[in-house]
């Protein structure tokens, strides 16, 4: 069974969608939303984790995730959650990361794009090899603000 719920976050609306055993989706709403409730205990957890994110208390999520994709996208998203707090990585590197040459960095920056968990998949941590903000589903400005809130903590 499918439950969603909607939040308040200093970048806008946040929609969470779970199924019993995890996430399966985490997106910005550009159209204004009430925040609403399927109020299970999953997303309790992911709203309570995501408010200590915003307000700088926390580094790290301990919910369980799963998205949807292929096993190449998948293995992405792994190793998008090995990207520290407050770090970036170029998509050459995270290619390296995965055992694949750096010029697999487009075929990893097509996986990366598809993140369905932003945020919680921290895809906002990777940057263009010269150190340049990069495609964000969210768009450049909540890229450039996730990175400055977790600089700034």
């Amino acid at each position: 069974m499918k439950a969603v719920l909607v939040m308040d976050s200093p970048l806008g609306a946040l929609q969470i969608t779970a199924v019993e055993d995890g996430l399966t989706a985490l997106s910005f709403l550009d159209d204004a939303k009430p925040p609403t409730a399927d109020d299970t205990p999953l997303l309790q957890r992911a709203r309570a984790q995501l408010q200590a994110y915003f307000s700088g208390d926390a580094i790290t999520f301990d919910l369980p995730l799963r998205p949807q994709g292929t096993p190449f996208q998948q293995a992405v998203w792994r190793a998008l959650q090995t990207v520290p707090y407050g770090q970036t990585i170029s998509y050459a590197l995270l290619a390296q990361r995965l055992g694949l040459p750096a010029g697999h960095a487009r075929a990893v920056g097509a996986a990366v794009g598809r993140n369905p968990l932003l945020i919680i998949v921290p895809c906002h941590r990777i940057i263009g090899h010269d150190g340049s903000l990069t495609g964000y589903a969210a768009g450049l400005p909540r890229k450039q603000a996730l990175l400055d809130l977790e600089r700034a903590a």
